[in-house]
C-alpha cells in the first residue's frame, strides 16, 4: 500500500470510528453518556435501561451543593440542566432530556458514600472487553471502563501494543510492547508504538499522527489519599533505544509506571501528589513494586520529568488535608513513546494496580 492509500484508509477508518449513534430521520435518543460532579470519587454508574445515574461522593462532603462539571448527552438532545448547575443530592434529583424528535426522558441522579480506602475500578486488570473491531481493551465494557490504551490509534496500522496476558488461573494482566510501525509510518515520523495503559479516555476525534498523546484525556474521578501505589510488574528493555529519526540513543530504554493525584476545578489543574517509577533495569519475573506518594510540591531532588509541564502544585498547607478530584495512572513500555522514541521489543507487564492506605 503506497503512502497516499495509507492516508486515505486511515482517514476513512477515523471517520467511521467517530460515529456513535446512527439513525434515520429525527433522533429519538435521549441518553446521558457521561456526567461528572464536584467531589465525585469514581466514574458515574449510568444505566440507560432504567434512566438512572449513581455518583460516588466521599464521606463528609456537603451533598446539598454539588455542581455539575461534565455533562455529555446524546447528539441533538437538549437538557434542562447543564455544566455549572447545582444539585442537592441529599435526595435523588432529576435531569430531563428532550431528544431531537421531542421524546422526553427523565433521568434520576443519586449519590452514595464512597469507601474511605478507595481503589480503582478493575484495579486487578482481570476484566477485558472485546471492541467492535475485535481487539481487547481493559474494563467490563466501553461505556463503564476507566481504563484506556493507545490501541485505537495504532490498530489502523494493524498494530496492538497493549494486550491482555493470562498469568495462569485466569489471572489477567496488561502486556505492553514497543512495536515497529514499519517503513511507511516511519517516513511520517512515527516509527514505533509504545505499549501503554492509563486511566482516562482515548478520544478518536483528537487523533494527531504527530502527537500520540493528543487524543488521550488522562485521568478519572478519585477522592482517596493513599500513601503509596503498589503494582506487580516485569520489564524487559529492547536492545536498541532509538529516537524518532532512527538514531541510536546513548542511554537504554526504560519503562514508566506512575500515578498522579490532581485537583481539577473550574478549568484549572493542580498536582496534589506524585508516585513515579522509571527504570531501564530488566525485571524478568513478576515482582511487587511499592512507590510512595509525595504530597505537595516536589523539591530539586526529584527528576525533572516528574514535574508537571502545564500546571502547578497545590500549596504545601493544603497538601496536608485536601482530597484529590482525579487520579492519572500510566504504565508504558517505553518512557519516550510519546515522542516516538524507544526500543523495539521492550515489554512491560503490569498487574494489580493497588492503592495502599495506612
Amino acid at each position: 500500500m503506497n503512502k497516499y492509500k495509507w492516508i486515505v484508509t486511515a482517514a476513512v477508518l477515523l471517520v467511521f470510528s467517530c460515529i456513535s449513534e446512527d439513525y434515520f430521520g429525527l433522533s429519538s435518543i435521549g441518553n446521558i453518556k457521561n456526567i461528572e460532579v464536584s467531589n465525585q470519587a469514581q466514574n458515574a454508574v449510568i444505566n440507560n435501561d432504567s434512566l438512572a445515574v449513581k455518583v460516588e461522593i466521599p464521606s463528609g462532603v456537603d451533598l446539598s451543593n454539588i455542581a455539575i462539571e461534565v455533562l455529555e448527552i446524546s447528539s441533538f438532545a437538549t437538557s434542562d440542566k447543564g455544566v455549572g448547575d447545582f444539585l442537592d443530592l441529599n435526595n435523588p434529583q432529576t435531569i430531563e432530556l428532550v431528544a431531537e424528535d421531542g421524546s422526553k426522558y427523565v433521568w434520576k441522579i443519586e449519590a452514595f458514600i464512597a469507601s474511605e480506602n478507595q481503589q480503582l475500578d478493575n484495579y486487578e486488570l482481570n476484566l477485558w472487553y472485546q471492541t467492535s473491531t475485535n481487539y481487547f481493551e481493559p474494563g467490563a465494557d466501553a461505556s463503564s471502563t476507566i481504563w484506556g490504551t493507545g490501541n485505537p490509534g495504532t490498530q489502523i496500522l494493524n498494530k496492538l501494543a497493549t494486550t491482555p496476558i493470562d498469568l495462569g488461573d485466569d489471572n489477567l494482566a496488561a502486556k505492553m510492547e514497543t512495536l515497529d510501525n514499519g517503513p511507511i509510518a516511519a517516513a511520517f515520523g512515527a516509527p514505533i508504538s509504545s505499549g501503554s495503559i492509563f486511566t482516562g479516555v482515548f478520544n478518536s476525534d483528537k487523533i494527531d499522527p504527530s502527537n500520540p498523546e493528543a487524543a488521550i484525556e488522562f485521568g478519572t474521578p478519585f477522592a482517596g489519599r493513599p500513601q503509596a501505589l503498589k503494582v506487580k510488574y516485569s520489564y524487559t528493555p529492547g536492545t536498541e533505544n532509538k529516537d524518532k529519526d532512527g538514531n541510536i540513543l546513548e542511554f537504554p530504554d526504560a519503562c514508566d509506571i506512575y500515578a498522579l493525584l490532581e485537583i481539577r476545578s473550574g478549568g484549572t489543574v493542580e498536582r496534589l501528589a506524585t508516585a513515579w517509577f522509571r527504570s531501564s533495569a530488566a525485571q524478568n519475573e513478576l515482582s511487587t513494586l511499592e512507590i510512595p506518594f509525595t504530597y505537595g510540591p516536589l523539591d530539586a531532588s526529584f527528576p525533572e520529568y516528574t514535574f508537571p509541564t502545564d500546571h502547578g502544585f497545590v500549596s504545601r498547607d493544603s497538601a496536608n488535608f485536601v482530597l484529590p478530584t482525579h487520579i492519572t495512572f500510566v504504565g508504558a513500555s517505553s518512557f519516550g513513546g510519546a515522542n516516538f522514541a524507544g526500543a523495539i521489543g521492550s515489554v512491560l507487564i503490569v498487574d494489580d494496580v493497588e492503592m495502599v492506605y495506612e
